[in-house]
């Protein structure tokens, strides 16, 4: 029995081309599919792009997320990273409340703990970098919540297939969302 509300990391080679971010996640609204997380960037190829998608949903969307990206000319590939034996990262700014003394070492401690780094240093707020999984980050913006954080901004998830595993994900994936 499939499990429903699966979260699924999906990886789509596609060509570094205008238009190409609009009309995927165009496609993906049209057809009811909800992304939970997305990142975009540039691959080791100046031509290719890699975007990294997270859905949530049963077996049954993860197939029909797959093949619609498939369908379109502009990808080149896509493989179910989460899947295989993969990492994953999520990046954090967060600014927060800092004034001098007990609190700002505090948070300086924390930011220590959870291996951020504190990237601007203002009277009385601090920003700071972390990065990690998904829960890692989740967990440090709850510590930080009682000191009064006043601008937080996240990137999408972005995630590889482990070393070794690279032919086996995309054999696995062109399988799973063959037509």
């Amino acid at each position: 029995m499939p499990q429903s509300n699966q979260r699924h990391v999906l990886s789509a080679l596609v060509q570094n081309v205008p238009g190409v971010l609009a009309h995927i996640s165009g496609m993906l609204a049209s057809r009811g599919y909800n992304i939970d997380s997305l990142a975009v960037g540039e691959t080791e190829d100046p031509n290719l792009s890699r975007m990294t998608f997270v859905v949530v949903g049963d077996d049954h969307v993860l197939e029909q997320v797959g093949k619609q990206l498939e369908k379109i000319v502009t990808v080149v590939r896509v493989l179910d990273v989460s899947s295989r034996d993969f990492v994953e990262r999520d990046l954090l700014l967060l600014k927060v409340k800092a004034p001098a003394g007990t609190g700002r070492s505090e948070i300086r401690e924390l930011v220590d703990i959870f291996r951020g780094q504190i990237v601007d240093v203002g009277p009385e707020e601090v920003m700071i970098e972390i990065s990690g999984r998904e829960n890692k980050v989740q967990a440090f913006i709850e510590r930080m919540r009682p000191y009064g954080i006043t601008e937080l901004v996240r990137t999408g998830r972005i995630a590889m297939v482990r070393s070794g595993n690279d032919a086996a994900a995309a054999d696995d994936s062109e399988a799973r969302f063959a037509t």
